[in-house]
C-alpha cells in the first residue's frame, strides 16, 4: 500500500511522523529529535522533506498538530476560544517551497478567563471523543502541564493547567530538596499518606515540602520514600484545586502509564474509578479526525 497522506506530531523537543494508508492504517512511523525548539520557522519544511522524503514523493498531504503551530513555529496556528468544537473544521496551511506539498496545522485552544491556553493536547482529546462517541465527563491529561478538561456534547466548556509535573521536576532537580530525592524508585504508600495531606489541607504543601529536606536529615529517611511523597503532596493539592473538576463526574486520562499511575490512584482513594488511555494512540486518532474534516483541492 502507498501513503495517502502523512501524519506529524511536532513537539517542542521531538516530532513522530506517520505514513497513512487511504484505509487509515499506519504504513510507517518515524521519528526525529528536530522539535520546535531548536527550528526556525524556515527550517521546519527542510526536516519534513528529510525525514519523511520517500512518502512525499507519493503524496503531498501533511496534517500536523502541536508546537508546530505554536507562535515560534512553522506558522502560527490562532488559537479557538472555550466553548468551542474539540476537533477544527478549519486550520492553518504552513508555507512551503516544495510544489504541490500542502501541510495543515490543527490550532491549539485557549481560554479567555481565567486565561489558559493548550497546543497538541486537544488533537489528543479529539482522538479519545473520536473513539468513545457522545462522552461527557473530565479529562485530565497528566505530564508537565497537566490539564483538567471538561467535556460537553463533543465540545471543550472549560479547562485548567497545573504546573505539577515541572515544579515536581524543579524541586527534586535544583532546589534543597535535591538532596533528599532520588532519582527513580516509587513507595506506594508514602505517597498516599503525602497525597492525604495536601488533599484535605492544600495550604500546607509549602511547609510540607521543607518537611520532606528536615525527614531525611532527622531520620535519615529513604530517598525513594521521599520521592514518592514529594510527589504525593503536590498531586494532592493539584487534587484539591481541580475537585470542581472531578467531583461527580465520569473521569478518564490520557498519558503514559507511568506519569498516569500516582493520579489514577490519587483518584482511586477518591472513589473514582478513571479509565487510561495512551497519549501517542491518541493523538494519531485525533490527527485522522481531523484529517477527515478536510476537503483537499488538488
Amino acid at each position: 500500500m502507498k501513503p495517502d497522506w502523512i501524519a506529524v506530531d511536532w513537539g517542542t523537543s521531538n516530532a513522530q511522523f506517520w505514513a497513512i494508508g487511504a484505509d487509515g492504517s499506519v504504513l510507517g512511523e518515524r521519528k526525529s529529535d528536530k522539535g520546535m525548539g531548536q527550528l526556525a520557522p524556515s527550517e521546519f519544511e527542510a526536516v519534513l522533506l528529510d525525514i519523511a522524503g520517500d512518502w512525499l514523493s507519493i503524496t503531498s498531504r501533511v496534517v500536523t498538530c502541536g508546537m508546530v503551530g505554536s507562535r515560534q513555529g512553522w506558522v502560527e496556528a490562532p488559537y479557538q476560544t472555550t466553548p468551542c468544537a474539540v476537533c477544527p473544521s478549519k486550520m492553518v496551511t504552513a508555507p512551503t517551497t516544495r510544489s504541490g506539498l500542502i501541510v495543515h496545522v490543527i490550532p491549539g485552544i485557549r481560554q479567555t478567563n481565567p486565561a489558559d491556553v493548550m497546543r497538541g493536547e486537544e488533537t489528543q482529546i479529539t482522538g479519545f471523543l473520536a473513539q468513545n462517541p457522545g462522552w461527557d465527563g473530565v479529562i485530565c491529561l497528566p505530564g508537565t502541564h497537566t490539564k483538567w478538561v471538561h467535556i460537553s456534547a463533543n465540545e471543550i466548556i472549560s479547562f485548567q493547567t497545573f504546573m505539577t509535573g515541572e515544579m515536581f521536576a524543579l524541586l527534586a532537580g535544583q532546589s534543597v530538596l535535591r538532596h533528599s530525592i532520588a532519582r527513580s524508585g516509587w513507595d506506594n504508600d508514602a505517597f498516599a499518606s503525602a497525597m492525604s495531606l495536601t488533599l484535605s489541607r492544600p495550604e500546607s504543601l509549602a511547609a510540607r515540602l521543607f518537611s520532606l529536606r528536615a525527614t531525611q536529615l532527622v531520620h535519615d529517611t529513604d530517598t525513594i520514600t521521599l520521592r514518592a511523597s514529594l510527589s504525593g503532596l503536590l498531586i494532592g493539592a493539584e487534587l484539591a484545586a481541580a475537585k470542581p473538576y472531578w467531583l461527580g463526574q465520569n473521569v478518564a486520562l490520557i498519558g503514559a502509564n507511568a506519569v498516569s499511575a500516582p493520579y489514577i490512584a490519587g483518584l482511586a482513594t477518591l472513589g473514582i474509578q478513571a479509565t487510561r488511555m495512551d497519549s501517542t494512540e491518541m493523538t494519531l486518532a485525533g490527527i485522522k479526525a481531523a484529517h477527515a474534516l478536510l476537503e483537499y483541492i488538488d
